[in-house]
């Protein structure tokens, strides 16, 4: 399957049989355009405007913002609730974790948690092969507590997401901070937006950080 990171918390997923889901499309208060992008599902973890930008999306996808279990065009999705803050959702609401399958990969995408790791949580979403994950804090969970999450979780490829880019306007966190608490040759930093992933490619062995796009940093 392949993974292109379109920017700030929206990634487009592509499975081999043609199926495109993409993550969390935002709006230009982000700070910058959201590139125009055709999928057959939408995935929305909370209404905030950063991340519920569904009009750009092309194609009239199908729209997933509740929580639940799903199979559209053999993608298996299971939408799970949790907080936006650490206070119980009282300061910024609720948030849905997403876990997808595709290709025999199992990806995460932790949309705008804001609440600490749990065993439950975590028991409900391993194994998970690839974990995309908000690391800017002030918003979400910092970079410490996505450390933490990712000790748990035990992931094979982190890609952190929801930090703060050279176009990003929001009071967040470089991705310097979460990176400095990995070993560097643990710290891969890619030359571009997009990486292809094959079942056979993890070994469970150390938990690899992927930077995707290094010059926008």
């Amino acid at each position: 399957m392949k993974l292109t990171w379109l920017g700030h918390s929206s990634f487009k997923l592509e499975e081999s049989t043609g199926t495109v889901v993409v993550t969390d499309p935002y709006h230009s208060n982000v700070g910058f355009d959201m590139p125009a992008v055709k999928a057959d599902i939408v995935t929305v973890s909370h209404t905030h405007a950063d991340h519920n930008n569904i009009e750009n999306v092309q194609s009239s996808p199908t729209v997933l913002n509740r929580v639940g279990a799903y199979e559209i065009s053999g993608v298996h999705i299971l939408a799970g609730h949790t907080f936006h803050d650490d206070k119980k959702g009282a300061l910024r609401g609720d948030n849905i974790v997403f876990k997808y399958r595709m290709d025999g990969v199992d990806l995460c995408h932790m949309g705008d948690i804001g609440e600490e790791c749990n065993a439950f949580l975590v028991e409900t979403l391993m194994p998970v092969n690839v974990l995309m994950i908000p690391v800017g804090g002030n918003y979400t969970i910092d970079a410490k507590q996505a450390k933490e999450y990712v000790d748990r979780l035990m992931p094979d490829i982190v890609i952190p997401m929801h930090y703060k880019t050279k176009d990003c306007e929001f009071d967040i966190d470089k991705v310097g901070e979460f990176l400095d608490l990995f070993d560097d040759e643990n710290v891969i930093y890619a030359e571009s937006a997009t990486v292809e992933f094959d079942r056979a490619d993890f070994d469970g062995e150390a938990t690899k950080v992927l930077v995707l796009d290094k010059f926008n940093l």
